[in-house]
């Protein structure tokens, strides 16, 4: 054996049956524990479980149905079924994806980080600002060698990189103002009200409808927008004023429109609307930053520019969630580490201020939010 070269290992490799060698990737394949089998939880470990470097070996749920559905749609049929997280956490996976609802992240990111295995958690940090803190000490407590990952995919989706990467260059000049909205079709207005959850089951079952449990729109979905203009301002707001209502949202207490406006450093402002009912074919999910000699806008699905000339547009070559699952994989099988956890934690937290906002109807800045627990 030891005198078996490089080019002898080239020649002998092309030998190989191709089946032979995806065998011998999923033998050293990376393997990962979805806790969580709802919907977005079994599209990301779908998209984990085509990764040739990574094998989905572990299910979770406190819902057997949602665990059969998963080993489905992912092709894990073999995947180990657990109902308790504990024990995926436990078990001899080397990555975790948490995709449980918002009220349960700070509870699971802590263990996750116990426990010493890599971290893939889905956005938001958490609900409120206690939660939020709980997440920071816990990624400034974690072992540098664990990769703890948030599923914020503007960080990593190609089109998002590009436009940075623009922007960083100094193509458009200083950044003078940034728009943001996310304007999309979720309800009628017509949908069944239900009573406020009695016992843990009804709780589940309704945590996408009470602030108590989703964190109010702003804080679960519209954060997306929000980390993505942290990440391309460099910062996170100082202070931030907002309205919001319920024009036909009958159920929970969640709000189904609103409009943020968040003061940054270097005297920029940025606008954010969002809208959870527009008509069903109308969706608008995009932001905005315009500078002293172009603009730039981005989107998941493009990005596009002007210093002047026609705007030149790029189109994504998939979903970039794709990308950011890709990434994890590779630094971990790279050893190349990344703990997001302290600026995930802050972009949520750039969403709570605008609801604070929005709640107290006057100016919020961030040092009040932050003394408020």
């Amino acid at each position: 054996m030891n005198q078996i070269n490089r080019r002898t290992l080239i020649q002998a490799a092309a030998l190989v049956p191709a089946q032979a060698v995806r065998g011998s990737a999923q033998n050293s394949a990376i393997k990962v524990g979805l806790i969580g089998a709802g919907g977005r939880g079994t599209y990301t470990g779908t998209m984990v479980a085509r990764n040739p470097g990574a094998k989905l070996t572990a299910i979770c749920d406190v819902v057997d149905e949602n665990i059969a559905k998963a080993k489905a749609k992912t092709g894990a049929v073999d995947a180990k079924a657990y109902r308790n997280f504990q024990d995926v956490l436990t078990s001899d996976v080397d990555a975790v994806i948490i995709a449980t609802p918002v009220y349960l992240h700070p509870d699971h990111f802590e263990a996750a980080v116990r426990s010493g295995k890599h971290i893939y958690m889905e956005k938001p940090a958490g609900l409120d600002v206690a939660g939020c803190k709980r997440v920071m000490k816990a990624a400034d407590g974690a072992d540098r060698k664990v990769n703890i990952t948030f599923g914020f995919q503007q960080r990593y989706g190609g089109v998002y990189v590009k436009a940075k990467q623009l922007l960083d260059a100094g193509a458009i000049g200083k950044v003078r103002e940034v728009h943001g909205e996310f304007l999309k079709f979720a309800l009628k207005g017509d949908e069944p009200v239900q009573p406020p959850p009695r016992n843990e089951k009804e709780k589940l079952e309704q945590w996408k409808l009470w602030r108590s449990t989703f964190g109010e729109v702003i804080v679960e979905t519209y954060v997306h927008n929000l980390d993505a203009i942290n990440w391309f301002l460099g910062a996170h707001p100082l202070k931030a004023i907002g309205t919001g209502g319920r024009t036909v949202e009958k159920r929970g207490d969640l709000l189904d429109h609103l409009s943020v406006t968040y003061d940054y450093p270097a005297n920029v402002q940025m606008t954010f609307a969002g809208s959870q009912m527009t008509p069903r074919f109308f969706r608008s999910n995009k932001e905005r930053y315009i500078g002293e000699n172009g603009f730039i806008e981005t989107a998941r699905e493009y990005w596009t520019y002007s210093t002047g000339g026609a705007p030149v547009t790029e189109k994504a070559e998939h979903d970039i969630s794709i990308d950011a699952l890709q990434a994890f994989v590779q630094r971990i099988a790279g050893g190349k580490p990344e703990n997001v956890g302290v600026r995930a934690a802050e972009s949520t937290l750039t969403s709570i201020l605008g609801q604070m906002a929005i709640d107290r109807r006057r100016e919020i800045t961030w040092e009040e939010m932050m003394r408020s627990a």
